[in-house]
């Protein structure tokens, strides 16, 4: 039998893989270069650093993380060396899309609510990276009456023009800005420090921006530096779990990086990292899929949001250095059910 070594916090995996593989279940913390030496294969999320320093002299020969991005996985040498890599892209779209219009709806009952100079009360949405999250926000904002602005440069060029925006103009004519893109350092689509001083400068009639991406597309000192009037909404922090403790007390709702923490999301998660193992060992394995699409509900209504971002808010604030505590043994929530 392959071993595998699974980090303790992802759900399902284990257990499906029990009488199929040797399965040991390690907290992040424990995975070094001897625990995953005689291994076949690991299981992660984004705090466990696969790379050389890890995998260097182990029989490693995939690497599945149940989480959307990879930016904790060298995929260069990992590739150089034979080794597989296996992500969940999308699994949690509808949970972060759930979170992100949870924040805004609490914009609307404070202080930061966009009046519109018509009194049509219509927000202008730019969501920026259209992709499984961005295209689901954008779908539901639009059913919740609201104005959407599409930003997705690479996507532009693939697709054509026809119906997106630049980021320009998101930081001109949008009042809320949404953030759904990687984390990327180099290229014409760099995003870290997308948002800066030089583009909230620009971003004048902005009154909530929403950070569920990943943190270092934020410059934390921008932030900082920002008008009072305008509304912040973060779950992914810069340099997190060190969190700065001024943009905490700051931002209107703040969560340790839990927005796409659904029951349904794990469960998707869980279910594209065995088919990857599935498949690259030749395993015949039971895997549960959720009943909830990863599109996410149809269309949505207030009532059927099922998510108020608040009680997480307060909880974070009043014990920041819990940070990953509250993380690892979050309740995790139910998507948007309605219509299903």
């Amino acid at each position: 039998m392959k071993k595998v070594i699974v980090e303790s916090h992802v759900p399902f995996v284990a257990d499906a893989l029990r009488g199929h593989a040797v399965v040991e279940s390690v907290p992040p913390e424990a995975i070094t270069p001897a625990v995953v030496r005689d291994a076949d294969a690991v299981v992660v999320r984004t705090r466990t650093r696969c790379d050389a320093a890890l995998l260097e002299g182990s029989r490693v020969s995939i690497v599945a993380t149940a989480t959307i991005g990879t930016d904790h996985i060298d995929r260069e040498w990992c590739a150089a060396h034979g080794i597989a890599v296996a992500s969940a892209p999308g699994c949690n779209a509808p949970a972060v899309a759930q979170w992100v219009m949870g924040a805004m709806r609490q914009v609307r009952s404070t202080k930061y609510e966009v009046q519109s100079t018509n009194n049509e009360q219509r927000k202008t949405v730019g969501v920026v990276g259209v992709g499984h999250v961005g295209s689901i926000v954008a779908r539901w904002a639009a059913d919740l009456g609201m104005d959407v602005l599409l930003c997705d440069p690479p996507r532009a060029r693939r697709e054509g023009d026809d119906g997106f925006v630049t980021f320009d103009e998101v930081l001109e004519r949008a009042d809320v800005i949404t953030l759904h893109v990687p984390l990327s350092h180099t290229g014409a689509d760099a995003t870290r420090h997308l948002i800066n001083r030089e583009t909230l400068a620009r971003a004048r009639r902005c009154r909530l921006l929403l950070n569920a991406a990943r943190g270092a597309v934020c410059d934390t000192a921008a932030l900082l530096e920002a008008p009072s009037s305008l509304a912040l909404a973060i779950d992914c922090w810069e340099d997190e779990p060190r969190l700065s403790l001024p943009l905490l007390e700051r931002a209107m709702v703040a969560t340790p990086h839990i927005a796409g923490y659904s029951l349904e999301g794990k469960q998707r998660g869980a279910a594209m990292v065995l088919e990857a193992l599935e498949t690259h060992f030749g395993l015949n394995l039971d895997i549960a899929w959720p009943d909830v699409p990863a599109t996410g509900i149809e269309h949505l209504t207030w009532d059927a949001l099922g998510y108020d971002p608040l009680a997480d808010t307060a909880a974070l604030k009043s014990q920041p250095a819990a940070f990953e505590t509250l993380r690892n043994t979050y309740t995790l929530r139910h998507e948007p059910h309605l219509f299903y």
